[in-house]
């Protein structure tokens, strides 16, 4: 276990770092400081490159093969949301979309009471193999698909002491690397969610991709999906500070949140630049940090207004938002008080019992002006279809495997990875605040944003 599982509890208030483990060696802070360096998001880190062949020069001939990988299979879960659309489509651009490829394989890793997984094997005729090296060779002894989804969310798996459930997102993925190199080539990867509940787990499994030279998509859906309104915020916008207003728990729905934020506060001048603190807190100690921070109380109070289930306070229906009402309508408010290295601020608000939805509000250096927006999850009832939020999750994915490289960088995740678990250390440690020199990740944001535009 790393410096994350190990580190003890302090009570202590005053500014204390992050002790590293002995894990993190000088390798790993080469790697770190090459990501700093990297001139693009989502390219080969200089001086590095591919060791074997990608799935696009030396695949199977016609269509396309994808496995994935999956912690357990039933109504509503990530890999349905998946699985049903590799299966059978989802509606895109005002038309019924089916992806370019075949739905090759399965692994499972759990079956529960519901289990869908195995009525998709017979209507569907997709294999479920009893290993993750079985599904990626389907049976033989190399490689046989052209691209990966790991699907590590939902299941019955252990939770240590700070609350983390351990899916065994980089046990998979490690797998997945294990056939790679024992085959002389890779495909495309995506990993849903955050990378792994491990610092240095989440930053080997960059490492190796970089390694071996295969495009590594990872993250939420929350970046990708509608906006309400349509918020482009174009490169090199001097934002000084973003935030996120959120619901959810903790090393759960905060990952969303973070990632709401930062798809934002990439596209800054400079790009990102990485973080230097996360002060993760509770209740009223939120409130006597937040007197001294007059634009995050706005920044605040703007996203609110995107909000489209915000709890009005007793009597009224349309009262402007104050921290009286905050505080009284979310009890148990977190929040999360990040630091980055260039100056540069987020802060994330998981205000439970208040919204039931993601909202993004970002100032604007030079001019004090305010961008916001909702980041739009409509969330089904469980007679309907899958979650349409899901589409341009999947539809990123497909480009991903079709084009041979990430449609947004991996680097991305790799920090709100980073941010999700120092925060919940931050918590752990007793709400204290923590200097986080792990998460110097630098990087340049992808030209386009990959929203979904109406």
């Amino acid at each position: 276990m790393n410096n994350m599982h190990s580190a003890t509890h302090s009570n202590r208030s005053r500014e204390m770092p992050f002790i590293p483990a002995a894990k993190q060696d000088r390798s790993r802070r080469q790697f770190l400081q090459a990501l700093t360096r990297s001139a693009a998001a989502g390219v080969l880190l200089a001086g590095v490159a591919p060791a074997f062949a990608s799935a696009q020069e030396k695949g199977p001939a016609g269509r396309k093969k994808v496995a994935i990988l999956a912690t357990e299979v039933r109504k509503m879960s990530h890999a349905q949301h998946f699985i049903d659309r590799f299966l059978e489509g989802y509606g895109w651009q005002g038309g019924h979309h089916f992806p370019p490829f075949e739905l090759a394989s399965l692994y499972v890793d759990q079956f529960p009471e519901g289990d869908l997984s195995r009525d998709r094997e017979r209507r569907h005729g997709v294999k479920i193999y009893p290993t993750i090296a079985e599904a990626l060779t389907l049976g033989g002894s190399k490689l046989a698909v052209d691209g990966v989804l790991i699907i590590g969310e939902h299941g019955k798996y252990p939770r240590n002491a700070k609350g983390q459930t351990l899916y065994p997102r980089y046990k998979f993925f490690k797998q997945v690397v294990k056939v790679f190199e024992e085959s002389g080539r890779s495909a495309p990867v995506f990993n849903d969610k955050h990378l792994s509940t491990d610092w240095n787990e989440a930053v080997e499994m960059v490492e190796d991709s970089k390694r071996l030279g295969f495009a590594f998509l990872a993250g939420s859906s929350l970046p990708v999906t509608w906006r309400i309104p349509s918020l482009e915020v174009p490169l090199e916008t001097p934002l000084e500070e973003s935030v996120c207003v959120c619901y959810g728990g903790v090393d759960s729905y905060d990952f969303h949140g973070l990632e709401t934020a930062q798809c934002m506060s990439e596209r800054r001048a400079g790009g990102e630049a990485g973080v230097q603190s996360i002060h993760a807190v509770k209740g009223e100690k939120i409130w006597e940090l937040l007197a001294a921070r007059e634009r995050t109380r706005r920044l605040l109070f703007a996203a609110l207004a995107r909000s489209h289930t915000c709890t009005a306070p007793p009597g009224y229906t349309c009262a402007m938002p104050n921290l009286d009402w905050i505080r009284r309508a979310s009890p148990e408010a977190v929040a999360y008080f990040i630091e980055h290295l260039d100056g540069f601020k987020t802060t994330l608000f998981i205000l439970n019992g208040l919204v039931q939805d993601f909202n993004y509000a970002g100032r604007v250096q030079e001019t004090g002006k305010i961008l916001s927006c909702q980041m739009y999850l409509p969330m089904p009832p469980t007679h309907t279809t899958l979650a349409d939020f899901f589409n341009p999750l999947v539809n990123n994915i497909e480009k991903t495997i079709l084009e041979g490289a990430a449609a947004y960088p991996v680097e991305r995740t790799l920090l709100t990875s980073g941010m999700t678990l120092f925060a919940v250390e931050s918590l752990f440690r007793g709400q204290v605040r923590l200097l986080t020199p792990e998460l110097k990740v630098a990087y340049k944001p992808a030209a386009p944003s990959t929203y979904w535009r109406a």
